[in-house]
Formats: structure tokens, sequence, C-alpha cells
């Protein structure tokens, strides 16, 4: 964290109420388009540049605060929808995932299934409805005012996507509210149970979104898959919920080609965001082309 970085956050901690008298130590957490900082027994999280161009901050902070009764988030006590600015609860012992973590961390794929679960069948409803068809089309209208070009061929894996937008929308999944953006970073474990944070793109959405989603993040092997997919059935997954969750495997990197393109033409400073777009969309074609994901198409 640099000098400016901790000038920052505290004059933003003095812009709220719960926390204008802190003067402990600021530490930074993290965060690709976001700046987070634990600031005693709370996590500050100041929104990245640009973000307000595809980020509601209302819907953010109404779907944490659901997520945070359903018992999967920790608890909101400040969100400001102007600014973006949001402080939740610190919880106490709590690992921030990678897929690192993920691989060594006995049980974690299971215990993010049994999360997941809990949110999906939660009974709460988020306020934003996460619409993939509809949101590749938004991101490609805010691409159009950027100075940035799509990847080679990304268009034709668009219309090659459309076999699968028909297949989902014959066998439509119930909508559940879902975290629509599963990072391993986004997920926090003290290895007894994991949480969940970071709303921004939360909304309700067909289930397997999340887990397919998770898998790609994490780069889940077949027997992290497995044992997610178990934890969070109770059983062993029928063939068309695999399924499913492959085909959302495609799906996420193809919608998120293009916010990294976004990130990549706003000049976020965070990574590399070209050659993630790259990889993503790479990955992307390369899953579509294999004959296992057309057997899981053909079972959905």
């Amino acid at each position: 964290m640099t000098p400016e970085e901790e000038k920052h956050a505290r004059a933003v901690l003095r812009t709220i109420p719960a926390l204008s008298a802190y003067g402990g130590p600021v530490e930074r957490l993290g965060g690709l388009t976001n700046k987070v900082y634990r600031v005693g027994n709370h996590v500050l999280r100041i929104p990245g540049e640009g973000t307000e161009e595809y980020i509601n901050r209302d819907n953010e902070a109404a779907s944490a605060r659901v997520a945070a009764d359903a018992g999967v988030s920790p608890e909101v006590i400040f969100a400001d929808a102007r600014t973006g600015v949001m402080v939740t609860v610190l919880v106490p012992g709590a690992v921030t995932m990678s897929p690192d973590n993920f691989r060594t961390r006995t049980g974690s794929p299971a215990r993010a299934g049994q999360v997941l679960c809990k949110l999906h069948t939660s009974g709460g409803s988020f306020p934003f409805r996460f619409e993939l068809f509809a949101m590749i089309d938004d991101y490609l209208r805010v691409l159009s005012t950027k100075d940035v070009d799509l990847p080679d061929g990304y268009h034709d894996v668009v219309r090659e996507a459309e076999t699968i937008r028909a297949a989902l929308a014959r066998n439509p999944a119930p909508l559940v509210p879902c975290h629509c953006d599963p990072l391993c970073e986004n997920f926090i474990d003290t290895g007894e149970r994991m949480w969940v944070v970071d709303w921004e793109y939360s909304g309700m959405n067909d289930p397997m979104w999340d887990l397919g989603d998770l898998s790609v993040e994490g780069g889940f092997d077949e027997v992290q898959d497995m044992e997610m997919l178990h934890a969070y059935f109770g059983v062993k997954p029928s063939a068309a919920d695999h399924g499913r969750m492959v085909i959302y495997k495609a799906m996420c990197d193809l919608l998120w080609t293009l916010w990294g393109l976004i990130q990549h033409a706003n000049r976020n400073p965070a990574d590399d965001f070209a050659a993630y777009a790259l990889n993503r969309f790479t990955r992307c074609k390369t899953l579509m082309a294999t004959n296992d994901f057309a057997r899981h198409l053909a079972a959905v």
C-alpha cells in the first residue's frame, strides 16, 4: 500500500459515521478493480475508477444485505450507493481463497459447494436479474465507445453460443439468488465454513452458473468439480446438472472476456487485462471445441 492509498483510505473512513474516529492501522487486502482494506474489525471497500459504468451500487448493497441475512456473507454496516463505498464486519480467522488454496485446503471445494447451496436455497431475492446474453450485448455497447479491439473470432463464437442459448431456453432452471462472479478471492474460509463476499455482479440466475464459474476461476480438475457438486446436491449430480455446470464454464469465459477488455480500455493498472481477456477467450474456444462439451450440451 502506498502512502497515497493510505491517505485516501483514511479520508474515506472519516466520512463513515461508525468509523470516523478510527485511528488504528489500515491494511491493504487486495482487489482487482476495487481497493479493499482491513480497518480493525471491519473491511473497507473503495470502488475502482470507471466501475460506475457497469455496476449498480443500489443493487449491490441490497444483495449484500440479503446474503448476510442468509448467513453466507458478513454483515454490512455501511453502504453508500452514490460513492460505492462499503464497510462489512471482518470474519475472524478467515483465509482469502485462491486457486492454490482450493487445491491445498482439504475439503474447500465441498465447503464452497455447501455455501453456494445455502445461498441458492435461502429463499432470498436479489433486485437484479443476471441475463448472460443481455450482459454480453451491454458490454459490447460499452466497448463500442472505447478504443479497443475484440479478439479475432469473438463474434463467431457468440454465434456458436446461440446453440447453447437455445438449449438452456428449452430447459430453463428456476432463478435463484446467485453471486455471479465467484472468483476464488471472493471466498473466505475458516476451515470449518466458507463465506462469500463482493456482490457487485449478483443477481437472480441459474444456480449452475456460480458452480461453473468457480470451477473455471479455481482451475478445478474433475475431482474438485465432483467434490463441489456432490456437496452442493448431497448426492452425485445428474448428467444434466453436470452438463449445465460445464456449459457455464465456457459461457463465463465468453462474458468475462469483454469485462477484461473494458478494464483494459479503462487502463486499470491492477493486471494485464488485455492478456487476461485473450486467455479467457482462448480457453472458451478450446472447451467448446471438445467432444466432452458436445456430450454435456446433449445432456442439457
